[in-house]
């Protein structure tokens, strides 16, 4: 029997409908305990560069990092579903545009609902999604209500893969829990979309030779001499100061 998972119509239909799709038990636990390793190596890294460890929310952080720290990258830039929904919505030829991982800490409150940017030409005039990205944009508070009534809870387990489009109003969720939430993001660009511009994709030579070139291929990235600490520039304001 076909997988259900991997149905093109499926897909478009979530995207284009729901915004948002998920594929429960891609990875086991223990796979997704040993990238929070690396999570946490990272996080560290970050926060002692400015600019590298930038807020989104109370007790709410968000890290841009270079795939080779991230040591089950490459199983999810391969995973048959990742590659299915990306071909399916952004076409043969995506690119990868960004890694990164927000973490929720104890305490950390709802977001705002919000955009991750303003709708693109190729959407407000083809209907086209161009983007599975993140960055920034919010409705007015006046509708606040409407989404609330609307909104469709979720609830992940470690391992589960889930993606939307960047244009989906949604809100990160407050942690009422006494452990942190870190989730690994990974953003792709249809071949006609500009986000990689606001990212800065990183990869050593001796790494990008070693990937596989269904990986390779799709990567939007410098190569570099030496792994370079990604200072963000896309400070999201309105997940801050509106609390």
């Amino acid at each position: 029997m076909p997988d259900q998972s991997l149905d093109q119509a499926a897909i478009m239909g979530g995207l284009y409908g729901d915004g948002i799709i998920a594929l429960r038990g891609a990875f086991s636990p223990e796979w997704a305990d040993r990238m929070a390793e690396d999570v946490w190596r990272c996080f560290e890294e970050a926060k002692a560069v400015p600019g590298g460890a930038l807020p989104r929310g109370p007790n709410r952080f968000y890290v841009e990092v270079q795939p080779e720290k991230i040591r089950g990258f490459v199983d999810v830039a391969t995973h048959p579903w990742f590659v299915a929904v990306c071909e399916a919505v952004l076409a043969r030829d995506y690119r990868i545009v960004e890694v990164g991982f927000d973490i929720p800490f104890p305490g950390a409150m709802d977001q705002p609902w919000h955009r991750d940017f303003a709708s693109p030409e190729a959407t407000l005039r083809g209907r086209r999604l161009n983007s599975l990205a993140f960055n920034g944009m919010f409705p007015d508070r006046a509708l606040w209500p409407r989404y609330i009534e609307r909104a469709a809870p979720k609830m992940p387990q470690r391992g589960d893969i889930s993606v939307r489009s960047a244009l989906t109003i949604h809100r990160g969720t407050a942690n009422r829990s006494s452990e942190p939430r870190p989730v690994l993001v990974v953003g792709v660009d249809a071949p006609d979309a500009t986000n990689a511009q606001h990212h800065d994709l990183q990869v050593t030579a001796p790494y990008l030779a070693q990937l596989p070139s269904r990986v390779r291929d799709h990567l939007d990235c410098r190569v570099v001499d030496r792994l370079e600490q990604v200072v963000q520039h896309h400070v999201i304001e309105g997940l801050v100061d509106s609390y």
